[in-house]
Parts: C-alpha cells; structure tokens; sequence
C-alpha cells in the first residue's frame, strides 16, 4: 500500500502521508520557493527536489532516506571559451533515475531542450552532446514555454542503456546506447496545427508527456497537443486514440504499471483557453488499449470549475489501484479504486507542478 506522496508546487514541497482512511500534511520543504520537479530515488531512498528561482537560476536539493535537505549541483550548459552568453538552464523538466543497474546514476531534462546525466546522484552532471548537437534541434520549438524543453525521459526497465525522450515541441527521440547516438521515432502522430505538407513531420509533433507499462515495456502512451496516441512497438510507430472523451487535448497521462491496456488522462480544452469542458473536471480512463474511455466523475467538481493539471499532475502508484491529481489552483485530489472515485485531500494548495508517490 502506498503511505506517502510528495507534491511539488509554486510555493514549496509538500509531503503527505496516509492517515488512517485520509490523507494529512506530514511536512514541507523550501516554503514559498517554486519548486518544478521531485523524485523519489527507490534504489537508495534519496529524494531530491529542483527550484526555479528566477534571477537566481535553477537549484538541485538531494535528501537522504533520513536526513536534512543538501544542495547539490544543478544540471548547466558547458560555456565555451571565450562565450560571453552560454545557454542557461532556465527550468529543470524532468529527473529520473537511470536505471537499477545504475547506482547514483540520473538523467535530467531542462529548458532550453538539453538532457543532462549525472552518475554521482547529482554532485556533477554532463550534457548528452549527440542530442544536443543533432541538427534538427535547431528546429525544435517552445511549446507553452518560449523555449522547446525536455519534460519526459523514459528508461526501459529490461536495458537502462535504452531510452526515450520527448520534447515539447521537437516530437520523441530514442537512443539504445545510454545517449551517445539518437533516431527521431514520432511516426503515425499528426500535428493538425501545422500546415498539411508538415503535419506528419515526426519533428513537428508538440508530445505533451510520454510514459510507459512497467511490465510491457514496448507500450507507450502518448498525451500530445493534438490528440492520444499509443505505440506498442517500442515508438517505431503510433496509432491514433480517436474514442478519448470529452476531449482530446491534455497535458497528463498516467499508465497503469503491469497492465498495457489501461491508462489515465486529463482532458481539458485546448490552446488559449485551457479549462475543462464545461467547467467540469474529470479523468478519462481506457482499460481496452484505447478503443473505448470511461469518464470517470465521482468525487470532482462538475460545475464552474478551471483546474488544468500540468503534465506532472498524474500519478499512479506501483499497485495500479492509488492515482493522485494536482491542479493549477491548487487542488489534490486521490483515488484509492483506479480512478472510480476521487476525495479532495486539500484544496488550498499552491498551484501543483509534479506529484511523486514515495
């Protein structure tokens, strides 16, 4: 049974802890300070939260299993010499540890679109030159950033040195030697905001977040501008998600961890406005790899209501059975039965970036 989940907000890090039949604040870290990432690092307990300070740039904070809060280096783009103005990491994306046959080893997406390894648990870190040096980046656009950023590193359970990245708005890469080379893989996904000659262009496609079944690890699900789509091939190719209700625009995507047929989203309106349709927040849920959607309602506000969840916002736990959902005013909502109902655990919050189960 899942005890314990962390939230990362706009102003700190909460954490809280199963109470009884609820849920309760059992502390928080960096109050009032925006904090854009959290993992929880299963193979040695170690958490570690990331900062955009602004001015200040990005901060990188490790934890131990029990143990004060120690900064530790945050990712940075290498400064040629002479290079007055070297790229700077403007928001930490993405961490994820790199895998169980890796100790201390992490990978870690930014904006600008750099993806950054540290085999030290975060005291040093290096940029994946052959990605950030592919031509086609200079293509790569910002989605709702100014700049293209990295929000989605997934590592392949059976062979660490196989992963997949995906790029907002730069489509989805893979590599299968730990990121010394890298091929575009977004075959099948359709842009229908791009003109008709580069709508199928896997370069242009705006993926929103990309996660994966545990245990079918070739199963891939795919929350993109313009629509769901779901690759069973390890991204060679992807096929469109046509039955998802009562949208197809989204940020979230959560996939159950040892069933290939079932995931969760968000859906909202799309581009400027942004809100749920009809001011009605629910989760859509597919249990038959995307032929058909449950609306699932129960427990969520059904009238005025203009939570988004952020591509972060979606979480399901390691039974399948316990899913978290965080909103942009601040709502944090937990089901305890795959989604069939939902209970309010706070309604106060800052607005929600990321959500870990612990």
């Amino acid at each position: 049974m899942t005890n314990r989940l962390l939230v990362a907000t706009r102003k700190g890090l909460f954490e809280f802890e199963r109470a009884g039949a609820g849920w309760r604040i059992a502390e928080f870290s960096f109050l009032g300070e925006p904090v854009s990432m959290v993992l929880s690092d299963r193979r040695d307990g170690a958490t570690y939260a990331a900062l955009a300070l602004g001015h200040f740039g990005v901060k990188l904070h490790r934890r131990e299993r029990a143990g004060p809060w120690r900064e530790v280096t945050a990712p940075a783009f290498p400064t040629a010499a002479g290079d007055a103005k070297a790229t700077s990491v403007a928001l930490l994306w993405s961490l994820e540890s790199a895998g169980p046959d890796r100790a201390g080893a992490l990978w870690a997406g930014t904006i600008p679109g750099g993806l950054f390894r540290s085999s030290d648990r975060g005291e040093s870190w290096s940029l994946i030159e052959p990605l950030w040096n592919r031509p086609e980046r200079q293509q790569w656009v910002g989605g709702g950033y100014d700049q293209p950023g990295i929000h989605s590193i997934v590592v392949d359970p059976r062979d660490s040195r196989r992963l997949l990245v995906g790029v907002s708005t730069g489509g989805v890469w893979l590599s299968d030697d730990a990121g010394a080379s890298w091929r575009l893989h977004g075959h099948g996904m359709h842009a229908e905001y791009l003109p008709p000659d580069r709508a199928d262009d896997p370069l242009m496609q705006d993926v929103h977040r990309i996660e994966q079944c545990p245990a079918a690890p070739d199963t891939l699900w795919v929350q993109h501008h313009n629509g769901v789509f779901r690759s069973t091939d390890r991204a060679t190719s992807w096929a469109t998600i046509t039955a998802i209700r009562p949208a197809k625009f989204g940020f979230a995507v959560a996939a159950h961890p040892r069933d290939p047929m079932t995931a969760w989203f968000a859906p909202a309106v799309k581009d400027e406005c942004r809100v749920p349709v009809d001011g009605a927040v629910v989760v859509a849920r597919s249990r038959d790899g995307g032929a058909s959607f449950d609306v699932l309602r129960e427990g969520l506000p059904q009238r005025d209501a203009f939570d988004l969840v952020y591509r972060h916002g979606l979480v399901v736990d390691d039974t399948g059975s316990c899913l978290a959902m965080g909103s942009t005013t601040g709502h944090l909502w937990i089901s305890e039965n795959a989604g069939d109902r939902w209970t309010l655990v706070a309604g106060n919050l800052p607005p929600i970036a990321c959500l870990r189960f612990a």
